[in-house]
């Protein structure tokens, strides 16, 4: 019985995230904490091959966890692809680089959060239920 009401008060059940961070260790980390809340997880290590686990995961995409800086296809090039199959999908961003075009651009403008790394498991959570949870906002323009 108690194992039920745990499941019940997590805050990821039900919901899907596509991680993007071509570092392995990262992208375990991340997957680790986010399953360890309730979240089922589909990880990928390039640009590519996110949309290309995007299109084949089982469970529909309810938010993508994206690593600014990524070999081929950057993060945000990967959530302008994924929106023009999927507008509107929630977006997060994650970055050790204070890049100052990505949060102008997609931040600002197009109104995508960010999380900077490194961060604790607590800001992860916080800010993937931030994201999850906000109002959403008119579906982003492709420039």
């Amino acid at each position: 019985m108690a194992s039920t009401q745990a499941t019940k008060q997590t805050p990821g059940t039900g919901k899907t995230i596509l991680v993007l961070d071509d570092e392995a260790d990262v992208r375990k980390l991340v997957a680790a904490m986010l399953v360890s809340n309730g979240y089922q997880v589909v990880t990928a290590d390039n640009g590519d091959n996110a949309i290309k686990a995007f299109r084949k995961s089982k469970h529909p995409i309810d938010l993508l966890l994206l690593d600014v800086v990524s070999p081929g296809l950057s993060g945000p090039m990967v959530a302008d692809r994924i929106a023009e199959i999927q507008p509107g999908l929630r977006v997060l961003f994650m970055s050790g680089y204070d890049n100052t075009n990505v949060v102008q651009r997609y931040v600002v403008e197009k109104g995508y959060a960010l999380l900077p790394k490194p961060f604790t498991m607590e800001q992860l959570s916080r800010k993937v239920r931030e994201v999850l949870e906000a109002t959403r906002k008119p579906v982003p323009k492709n420039d």
